[in-house]
């Protein structure tokens, strides 16, 4: 049984390929720091797993994308995808 701060560590190179997917997609500069996680929610309306994807830019910007899926399932397709609306 898991207990509530038992962690899953994420996969480092679905990790790595979603930092390098967003810094195409977007142009981002190397000065940007990307952090890339996975959250579970227990809310309603809410996805129940979903990966958060924050830029932070050297002056103190910050940008966030969500992709209602786990880490490890993140596609290419759903990098292209963030900032569109359907």
């Amino acid at each position: 049984m898991r207990g509530l701060f038992d962690r899953n560590r994420p996969d480092p190179n679905a990790v790595r390929r979603i930092k390098m997917l967003v810094t195409e997609r977007f142009g981002l500069p190397e000065s940007t720091t990307l952090a890339v996680a996975e959250l579970r929610c227990h809310e309603p309306n809410c996805p129940p797993v979903e990966t958060v994807i924050t830029a932070r830019e050297d002056d103190g910007s910050m940008r966030d994308w969500r992709v209602a899926k786990p880490l490890s399932d993140v596609e290419r397709v759903d990098i292209e995808m963030l900032g569109h609306r359907p």
